[in-house]
């Protein structure tokens, strides 16, 4: 689902095409491609997006729901400089849909289709950007899948990498085999094309295929039928003629057909500044001036479509048969979905049911326009003194509540701040005690919070975990288990050779974030911080480093690290503090 080369950058609706989507007035056509099409929007606040809309023949998989559910959640945390970041997304509505930053400039596609190959510096600085979005995503636990030069954006000041791991959610639907083509052919890796096992080293093979067509201005393995493409890529070397003789060493360790024979991340990088006869610096002077131009023709952006007829606002009435509260937390109108549904056409309502398991709820700004509703039928009018009579009563009902609810608040805790006379079920601050080789403090979490109420911390310290171990979140004490690696909340992987390059702290079960030394280890900080990763090597960390750990399960925690065993000693161990807050968050479900 991706930018197609186009003369003209900002295509107007069809007469089949949406108004509004999730509450985000449609702007502009931006391209159609396998899973759907792309639609220039803005937010709230007036930055642009790209609202990606799923085809129907796809939402009618269940499968597929649930795997594109899945892939955007898992999408949401790649937060990188070279990518373009989802920022929200519906996947229950009647066509799931999702949006991401809108970046202004061409894909490599587009750009190489109009001005040919580009010189040297630009694929080297295009090289090591895409390299760089590639950490970050697999950093993430995701494998990117259908890396090609239509998701590689060409920025003012970089590349940007778009659609990572959406693929993989139309992989094993039913559509694959009628004629519904997701992927490109070109641009496959051998272990794709013969339905091989996909790992980050695919990636890498794709990566080498960028580079190549931006030098060449042309696919390595050439065009024509997919059967034929494919069968190149898995049995034929490419044709690299043409390609910068100082690019060729880089370019054909990327395309070893064995994925083992391909450089890392690292790797790449660090042979993109050998072979530049200058530092490689990203800047505004990166891409060659004509398609620098193309930059600039994409930042004048055409306004939202107005709607058809005048539609109320958010504050002109309550949207009929939502509940209290209830609200389309994907919709930047803040309308329940029910009744702000994706529109088919201007003025025609669909119903959609409601979203879950998203957060976002922008405000909207005043004169935004919202979706079209029916609203409920109307009671006669009420004389004025009517309504100011329904007001007070009104009023006079819920403040009595407020203060029943008070009252009996503090007849429950005995007084405002005992925690002395909390029950025995209740979380209370427990002292310190010798838990599994360490101390536990501040408080077990032991259930009968109030509902919404964050959970009480549970620390514990001097935990020694030994090489190939893990520990569960979950476990009181937390003791370190042989294994576990699957789904383990923390794991030790000393260096092994031919598996891992350092010795490494995993998660399987969870993401896990290296704080920087001014944030602090709250639960708080936890929950803001987007930075997710599943693996950090112990050489980035020293004595009192903390890295937040968010378990599937719901369980934060923040580990602070307290270095390794010495070389003489009998067995490889490290050292760490666990502060546990304890069904802190939803459950996610298992990847």
């Amino acid at each position: 689902m991706t930018d197609v080369p186009s003369a003209d950058h900002f295509r107007p609706l069809g007469e089949s095409d949406p108004t509004i989507v999730g509450g985000y007035r449609l702007a502009a056509v931006l391209g159609v491609g396998g899973m759907g099409k792309v639609f220039l929007s803005y937010t709230p606040g007036g930055r642009p997006v790209a609202l990606k809309v799923i085809r129907p023949e796809f939402c009618e998989d269940p499968e597929f729901r649930r795997r594109f559910h899945r892939e955007v959640q898992s999408a949401q945390r790649v937060q990188g400089l070279y990518t373009a970041p989802v920022i929200d997304y519906d996947t229950n509505g009647a066509q799931p849909w999702l949006a991401t930053a809108y970046v202004p400039g061409p894909s490599l596609a587009a750009a190489v289709a109009q001005h040919g190959a580009l010189p040297l510096r630009s694929v080297l600085l295009l090289t090591v950007g895409v390299a760089e979005a590639l950490h970050v995503i697999h950093g993430a636990g995701i494998v990117h899948r259908d890396l090609k030069p239509a998701n590689v954006l060409l920025a003012s000041d970089g590349p940007r990498v778009i659609d990572f791991g959406i693929a993989r959610a139309a992989d094993t639907t039913a559509l694959t085999g009628t004629g519904v083509s997701v992927g490109t052919p070109a641009f496959m890796a051998p272990e794709q094309a013969s339905a091989g096992a996909v790992t980050p080293a695919t990636d890498i093979f794709a990566l080498g295929q960028i580079a190549a067509f931006a030098a060449l201005g042309s696919p390595a393995y050439g065009i024509g039928p997919s059967h034929a493409v494919l069968y190149r890529i898995v049995h034929e070397d490419p044709d690299l003629t043409g390609v910068p003789a100082a690019l060729l060493p880089l370019v054909t360790r990327c395309l070893t057909r064995e994925p083992d024979g391909r450089p890392n991340l690292t790797e790449v990088i660090e042979l993109c500044h050998k072979i530049s006869p200058a530092a490689l610096r990203q800047g505004e002077d990166w891409l060659p001036q004509a398609i620098a131009g193309s930059v600039t023709e994409r930042q004048r952006l055409p306004e939202p479509v107005a709607p058809a007829a005048a539609t109320p606002t958010p504050t002109q009435f309550s949207p009929p048969g939502s509940a209290p509260g209830a609200s389309d937390a994907h919709s930047p109108t803040g309308l329940n979905n029910a009744t702000a549904p994706t529109q088919s056409g201007p003025g025609v309502p669909v119903s959609v049911p409601p979203p879950s398991g998203h957060r976002m709820q922008p405000s909207l700004p005043s004169g935004y326009p919202t979706p079209h509703v029916s609203p409920a039928p109307q009671a006669p009018a009420q004389s004025g003194a009517t309504k100011r009579v329904g007001l007070i009563v009104a009023a006079s009902v819920v403040g009595a509540v407020v203060v029943l609810g008070v009252v009996v608040s503090l007849l429950t805790n005995g007084s405002g701040d005992d925690n002395q006379n909390k029950s025995p079920g209740s979380s209370t601050s427990r002292g310190s005690k010798s838990v599994g080789g360490g101390e536990a403090s501040t408080g077990e979490a032991s259930g009968g919070e109030p509902e919404g109420a964050d959970p009480e911390s549970v620390s514990y310290t001097g935990i020694s975990i030994p090489g190939n171990h893990s520990v569960m979140l979950a476990d009181s004490p937390p003791r370190p288990a042989e294994g576990g690696t699957d789904r383990a909340d923390l794991y030790f992987q000393p260096k092994t050779l031919n598996v891992v390059e350092s010795d490494e702290i995993r998660t399987r079960n969870g993401t896990m974030v290296l704080l920087n030394n001014t944030q602090k280890g709250s639960l708080e900080t936890c929950r803001s911080e987007t930075r997710y990763t599943e693996e950090i090597r112990l050489d980035q960390l020293s004595d009192g480093s903390r890295i937040c750990v968010v378990s599937d399960a719901g369980h934060v925690a923040v580990m602070t690290y307290r270095g390794k065993s010495g070389a003489n000693d009998p067995s490889k161990y490290i050292s760490v503090d666990l502060t546990i807050w304890r069904n802190a968050e939803e459950p996610q479900e298992q990847r």
